[in-house]
């Protein structure tokens, strides 16, 4: 028998929402135990030996962990349901028979490497500020910055009244009025890259990520996904470069 947790917090941790979230979804008659409807706050549920459904189905983490690397295309949406009917980046590892869900986003014009999984501890740690987890991404971006822009960037600035954090920037190569710029962060802003180059005057044309950590994209085609082991995962946390700290 597996330790009892909290209902609220089991839910999070298999992907479904948030605590806060869950919350809602257990007061407002979405989620049974054993076929039971609960709507009562701290109830505590064994994984391993009772059933959990929500909105009727059952979720749970009796399956084993799954890790995959998918290479997301544009024109996907990162959460499990949308209402305007667009393509779901859970579509494309629909042959997985473990429920799996993406930890974080990628906008819907971006592309490249996003984790899936059912490792709800996982996706915490990935996602929260404190890990600083660096992600590197391949930002396709109109006109030549010069030293002084890819200076300011690289220390941090101003958005939205908060700085942003120190990021590694070098220039990669040059297409027309167009250049390439790979950066390195380890916040995640909605649309954070986009919204940088955009404050120096070089709006974001193109935007793919190409890593977590040392976890690489590599070679993995579009629409493509790969299950990762556990020295893969290992990579994640690990830094692509020190990071200076703010002064």
């Amino acid at each position: 028998m597996s330790k009892p947790v909290r209902l609220q917090k089991f839910l999070a941790d298999c992907g479904i929402c948030s605590r806060r979230k869950a919350e809602a979804h257990i007061a407002g008659g979405q989620v049974k135990v054993d076929g039971q409807t609960v709507t009562a706050m701290g109830v505590l549920v064994d994984p391993e030996s009772q059933e959990v459904r929500f909105k009727n189905k059952v979720i749970g983490s009796r399956d084993p962990l799954i890790y995959i690397l998918l290479h997301k295309p544009t024109g996907y949406v990162t959460t499990l349901s949308d209402p305007q009917g667009r393509p779901m980046v859970t579509d494309l590892v629909s042959q997985v028979t473990t429920r799996v869900f993406p930890v974080g986003r990628l906008d819907l014009d971006t592309s490249g490497a996003l984790l899936l999984t059912n490792d709800g501890q996982l996706a915490q740690q990935v996602q929260h500020p404190s890990h600083e987890i660096s992600k590197t991404y391949e930002a396709l971006i109109l006109g030549r910055p010069d030293r002084n822009k890819l200076s300011q960037l690289s220390r941090g600035i101003m958005l939205e009244g908060r700085q942003t954090a120190p990021a590694s920037l070098q220039v990669t190569g040059e297409e027309g009025k167009m250049t390439r710029v790979e950066i390195t962060i380890h916040e995640g802003r909605k649309r954070q890259v986009r919204k940088m180059f955009q404050a120096v005057g070089h709006p974001v044309i193109e935007l793919k990520r190409l890593a977590y950590g040392q976890l690489q994209l590599g070679k993995l085609a579009v629409g493509q996904h790969r299950l990762l082991g556990p020295n893969e995962i290992k990579k994640i946390f690990m830094k692509k470069f020190p990071l200076q700290k703010k002064k």
